[in-house]
């Protein structure tokens, strides 16, 4: 058990700063991902809702996309062809090469699977407001930007939040494939680890311990704002 302790431990003689170092890198990523696959999974569901066919059929084509693909080919299409597109772009501008680095090719890669979801749970959400909210917003004069802004957005917010709350948890655990392309995340600093110590049931017990302490305690975050969300629905 002592061994066990000190491999652990922080500094040379134990790998806890690199495990921390890890957990830091997938929390950031995470939270670093989450506001950019919310706007763009907004965007893609307003665009579900539009009565522009265009826009319509443009939207469900990027949700067949980046639901259909898996997540790791999603995340390789970016992280080689996303460099070899911005390196020629670069060049072509500032003639000089480009290099997308592992923690922005991950984001990016997550966010545009995430919003690919969170743009059905949004629809679903926007379909759960009336019309009758539309005419009575403007009935009182309010824009349409302003209509959306005060009375249907958190209307939204409230009924979307279940769902997204699970695609959350999703993201949290989908942050973990970014250790392919080299990031070192919690993973891939595990990995390191077993390769070194040898001691591979121990460290990815460790690992398993650390995502679900994540998972745990973003589950209760989450259910504290579901709890704010839903203030004064009882009343009714």
């Amino acid at each position: 058990m002592a061994n066990y302790m000190e491999l652990l431990s922080f500094g040379d003689s134990g790998w806890g700063d690199e495990l921390a170092s890890g957990v830091l890198v997938t929390v950031t990523l995470a939270l670093a991902t989450l506001p950019l696959g919310l706007l763009i999974g907004f965007l893609i569901a307003v665009a579900k809702n539009s009565t522009e066919p265009l826009l319509r059929n443009a939207a469900h084509v990027y949700t067949t996309i980046f639901r259909g693909l898996p997540e790791l080919l999603t995340l390789f299409l970016i992280y080689y062809g996303g460099q070899m597109a911005m390196s020629a772009l670069w060049r072509l501008l500032f003639g000089h090469a480009f290099e997308v680095n592992s923690y922005l090719a991950g984001m990016i890669a997550l966010a545009l699977v995430f919003s690919s979801y969170a743009s059905e749970v949004f629809l679903s959400a926007f379909r759960g407001i009336t019309l009758g909210q539309y005419e009575g917003a403007y009935a009182l004069g309010l824009s349409r930007s302003r209509t959306m802004l005060l009375v249907i957005l958190p209307q939204l917010v409230r009924l979307a939040l279940p769902g997204l709350s699970n695609l959350w948890l999703n993201l949290l655990k989908d942050t973990s494939l970014v250790s392919i392309i080299g990031l070192t995340d919690l993973l891939r600093n595990t990995n390191i680890a077993v390769g070194v110590t040898k001691q591979a049931f121990f460290f990815f017990f460790v690992a398993c311990s650390l995502y679900l302490m994540m998972s745990i305690i973003s589950s209760f975050g989450l259910r504290r704002v579901s709890a704010w969300a839903e203030r004064g629905q009882g009343r009714r």
